[in-house]
């Protein structure tokens, strides 16, 4: 199966293809970000990733590659929380992937050569949108099969709270093996994949480490000093972080949580004597020290998005060019790849009905 991967940024729809173990590969992949292509392309080969401007894509071009597999993960900012101006669908950046599905696809069904399958992953406030019910209604329109789900990896055992929203279509004569169980709202976990409650055990974020602490990971005093309080803290035993977003570094509040690597001490109790200086001398963030505050690396959260495997050094590559701020922003911009794994071969999975047949 050949498969086109939309708003690619730095693979991990890809990479969750090639470890669902499917007779599928990625022919073709889109992004405007030049950044997103070089890493792209530096962990997956060159030729593949192309900057373009997914609104200017055609269906000439598309029916071309023959590609019956589409992955994409359209920008967020337009539905997410974190965004007080979040339009909808009247975002400009929510225009091409409605490009795709208003006028693409059913051009290219007037030819039978729109895709079999279909995935789509965004933020959860996409169910709620406009463009959700513009996708679900086309989809539909063009006899497609489609099931919704919302998840998030503390259901695959990942110490992370990203929950998001993911859509799964097959074009007749395909089908889902459990479709009976489909209803109007997203379901909560994958049929017959051990995701119902309860939930698996979750790992201790320490298995996400890396061996030698980076100093880069070290968080500057005047952060610490105005906005220390407002993190959310975790410790090496947690089990839990919160959603890592592209600002992550660069700002505080629902961007990521921050490590505590001395779990000896109360956080509250440490930061209650730091408040109650209440003074804005930078002598005054010496008393948060004991705790060892630091953020995250990248190569951790890469551990955490299941871009890389635990307690081997990340087989993911990194141009020499890209900054560390970068990193961050591309990471935060991406998908967790087990999810998606796990999505794409309950997509694909065996019991589909068989056109040849």
């Amino acid at each position: 199966m050949r498969g086109l991967e939309f708003y690619s940024g730095i693979g991990g729809l890809h990479l969750a293809l090639e470890r669902s173990k499917v007779d599928a590969n990625v022919v073709h992949a889109f992004d405007w970000d030049r950044t997103a292509c070089e890493v792209y392309s530096a962990n997956f080969g060159l030729g593949i990733a192309r900057k373009t401007d997914i609104s200017t894509l055609s269906a000439d071009y598309l029916a071309s590659l023959n590609a019956s597999l589409w992955l994409l993960s359209p920008a967020c900012q337009p539905y997410t929380v974190l965004n007080p101006q979040a339009k909808g669908e009247l975002d400009p950046r929510a225009q091409s992937f409605l490009h795709l599905v208003r006028n693409i696809l059913p051009e290219l069904a007037t030819r039978n050569a729109h895709p079999t399958h279909f995935l789509v992953e965004n933020v959860a406030g996409f169910e709620t949108s406009t463009t959700r019910q513009v996708l679900v209604s086309t989809l539909q329109q063009l006899g497609y099969t489609t099931a919704e789900f919302l998840l998030t990896p503390l259901q695959f055992g990942i110490p992370n709270s990203r929950l998001r929203y993911y859509l799964l279509a097959k074009r007749s004569p395909y089908a889902f093996s459990h479709s009976n169980q489909f209803g109007s709202k997203p379901l909560r976990f994958i049929p017959g994949r051990g995701q119902e409650e309860p939930w698996v055990d979750v790992g201790e974020i320490r298995e996400y480490l890396d061996g030698e602490i980076d100093e880069d990971c070290a968080i500057p005093d005047k952060v610490l000093l105005k906005w220390g309080r407002l993190f959310d803290i975790v410790l090496p035993s947690s089990q839990r972080t919160c959603c890592f977003t592209r600002g992550y570094t660069q700002l505080v509040e629902r961007a990521g949580s921050i490590l505590q690597l001395n779990e000896e001490l109360d956080t509250t109790t440490v930061f209650d004597a730091f408040l109650a200086q209440k003074s804005t001398h930078n002598e005054t963030v010496r008393t948060l020290d004991p705790l060892r505050l630091r953020y995250f690396s990248p190569n951790e959260l890469l551990r955490l998005f299941a871009f890389s495997p635990l307690h081997t050094p990340p087989k993911f590559v990194w141009p020499s060019t890209i900054s560390r701020k970068t990193k961050y922003r591309l990471i935060g911009n991406s998908v967790n790849v087990r999810v998606v794994q796990e999505l794409i071969s309950y997509l694909l999975d065996e019991s589909d009905a068989d056109p040849a047949r």
